[in-house]
């Protein structure tokens, strides 16, 4: 790991533990002890910052993905592994990081959503195609139509006016859409395997 990506790492756990709406330059270069002048190296200012944590965040995703599939050959227990990576990582988060992140730093905030919309879209769109082909899910799956609907879920769960973070818990609202959704979208014998899944996700 070079030093910038440690720094990046660094801000990446501060930004998730205390959100972004106190952070500037000056707090940041006191909090991950930097000198102003690598702070101004690495980023031309706090929207920079913010950009290049986020897309640093996409990257360990795609691998952390990467990492979980590589013992795992069933397709719904990879998207299982998936929506669990989710619940952790906004359990572990800042409930609000995702409402500051959508307000006061829209190139950051697209780069998410384009993100979702390239590589989460076709990544779900193969784990639904191999899981029909696999018996996993139901065989009569629009796969196109059940993709969308779940981008569309996600896309519910971070939008603050919907599920503003101070009364629900985004983690639990990402449990509670996907719990019902996914055993929906089941075999027989997938059924029982997401409902234990779920279960142990208290």
């Amino acid at each position: 790991m070079t030093f910038k990506q440690t720094v990046l790492q660094e801000l990446l756990t501060l930004i998730r533990q205390e959100g972004l709406a106190h952070l500037d330059e000056q707090k940041i270069i006191d909090r991950i002890d930097i000198s102003s002048a690598t702070f101004r190296e690495f980023f031309k200012d706090m929207e920079d910052l913010v950009t290049q944590v986020v897309q640093y965040d996409l990257e360990e995703r795609k691998q952390e993905h990467e990492r979980l599939f590589a013992g795992e050959p069933s397709p719904l227990n990879r998207l299982l592994l998936i929506v669990r990576l989710g619940i952790e990582s906004l359990r572990a988060a800042q409930p609000t990081a995702l409402r500051e992140l959508q307000q006061n730093y829209p190139a950051a905030w697209h780069l998410y959503w384009s993100h979702s919309n390239d590589y989460t879209t076709h990544l779900l769109n193969d784990l639904l195609n191999q899981g029909v082909l696999q018996k996993e899910f139901r065989r009569d799956l629009n796969i196109q139509l059940v993709t969308k609907i779940m981008m569309e879920q996600l896309s519910l769960i971070v939008n603050p006016s919907i599920f503003p973070p101070e009364r629900f818990n985004p983690a639990e609202v990402f449990r509670s859409v996907f719990l019902y959704y996914i055993r929906g979208i089941c075999a027989k014998d997938g059924m029982k395997r997401a409902e234990d899944f779920f279960a142990n996700l208290k």
